[in-house]
């Protein structure tokens, strides 16, 4: 069953908490977070993505770039802009974005629930995304991202939080995207042997986002139980950041695809070939957004297309009957030669966030083609990593985004 506990935060003071909480590190390219950072000088990008503290050019991965994310955490702290709390806590944290609105508790999940696999993944570790991660987390004594994980909803526990939340939060800021943050911390002693009881009872737990952060926690927590042999199970280090949502209550949005090139082939020749596993229509100049699964967007040419899988390409397999995975399969790998989406340089990913002028505008640099997918389902996460699958990459785009910054745990 989950273990999930509380504990003192290193967090912002009430004032700063708008102005140091940042969007994830992984969502920005360099040129975006360095400007980012410059119309806001303390957001908490600065340490999440070092490098934007050096000249153009310079080595992300160097170990003076890790360094610097360290002096800038502690800096923070030095100068009262983060503190940290006395006694170990929950933390309420919940998300609204127009008329969506979610729930969580910021906690510190387990360790060995991630290696039992109460604690279940949907997606691939890319060697380098977790050196990465690893080499952050050691320069800076701490967890500063949390995991996003979901649980199976609980009448009682949204009960317990939503009567918690008729108190004055900590935090209530609204971000520039629009995205409302409030934060509850919980420190009642009855409270919180209720929540901890509550996610006690569940024997299975869901990364939603965060699949490198956690699988880099999970290394240094091993790292150190071999330099302790003595080791209780209670160190911090045995325990990752974590923000826990009930399933029901989170929104995945499309996550789209551009390729830069046709691969040599004329358009007419690269649709010819596309009629083979898809119905093609031709939609013109408006954009088609996805309502159903098995649909998809093409533009190419400055025109949009209609795409339907043909039935005889569908699967019962969990995880070959993924939009995302129906595309690649017949479409991107046959077509276009994209053998390998985590490495191929021609693709690129685009959040649905971003809209679809993003996406012709990158197609149209140099003749290439966008493609708008319909969202993969919660259910279709969960199917996935009950039967111990891993999903293709850049399957899910969840959003509302969780602030970084807003707690750090310190191991």
């Amino acid at each position: 069953m989950a273990v999930v506990k509380p504990f003192p935060a290193i967090r912002p003071q009430a004032v700063k908490a708008a102005q140091i909480a940042a969007l994830p590190y992984d969502v920005f390219t360099r040129k975006e977070a360095v400007k980012e950072i410059e119309k806001h000088p303390l957001s908490f990008l600065r340490v999440d993505r070092p490098e934007t503290n050096f000249p153009e050019g310079t080595d992300m991965y160097s170990p003076q770039v890790y360094e610097k994310a360290g002096e800038l955490l502690w800096r923070l702290v030095d100068t009262g802009d983060l503190c940290q709390d006395l006694e170990p806590c929950y933390y309420i944290y919940e998300l609204s974005m127009g008329e969506h609105v979610q729930t969580g508790v910021a906690a510190c999940a387990s360790v060995d629930d991630y290696l039992d696999h109460v604690i279940r993944c949907h997606e691939n570790i890319q060697p380098e995304k977790e050196t990465d991660r690893i080499r952050h987390i050691e320069a800076c004594h701490a967890q500063t991202g949390p995991i996003f994980l979901a649980h199976c909803p609980d009448p009682e526990l949204r009960r317990l939080l939503d009567i918690r939340k008729r108190s004055h939060p900590n935090y209530n800021f609204q971000g520039e995207d629009g995205v409302r943050h409030r934060v509850w911390a919980v420190y009642e002693g009855n409270v919180i042997e209720k929540i901890q009881k509550l996610f006690g009872k569940m024997d299975r737990i869901y990364v939603a986002d965060g699949h490198h952060r956690a699988a880099a926690a999970v290394k240094i927590a091993q790292k150190r139980r071999k330099e302790n042999p003595d080791y209780t199970g209670k160190e911090s280090f045995n325990y990752f950041l974590s923000v826990l949502f009930p399933w029901d209550e989170l929104r995945i949005i499309e996550y789209n695809r551009v390729v830069k090139d046709l691969g040599g082939k004329t358009v007419e020749e690269f649709l010819k070939e596309v009629e083979k596993c898809f119905q093609v229509e031709r939609e013109g100049a408006c954009p088609v957004k996805p309502e159903k699964k098995g649909t998809f967007g093409l533009y190419v040419e400055k025109t949009w297309y209609r795409l339907t899988i043909k039935e005889e390409y569908k699967s019962p397999d969990p995880v070959k009957n993924l939009d995302v995975s129906l595309l690649q399969d017949c479409l991107l790998k046959p077509v276009l030669g994209i053998q390998d989406p985590k490495k191929d340089p021609r693709i690129q990913f685009e959040g649905g966030i971003r809209g679809v002028q993003k996406l012709e505008e990158e197609a149209d640099l140099e003749g290439g083609a966008a493609f708008t997918l319909y969202p993969t389902d919660m259910m279709e996460l969960i199917q996935v990593a009950d039967a111990g699958r891993l999903m293709p990459p850049k399957s899910t785009w969840f959003e509302p985004k969780l602030r970084s910054g807003l707690f750090i745990h310190r191991i």
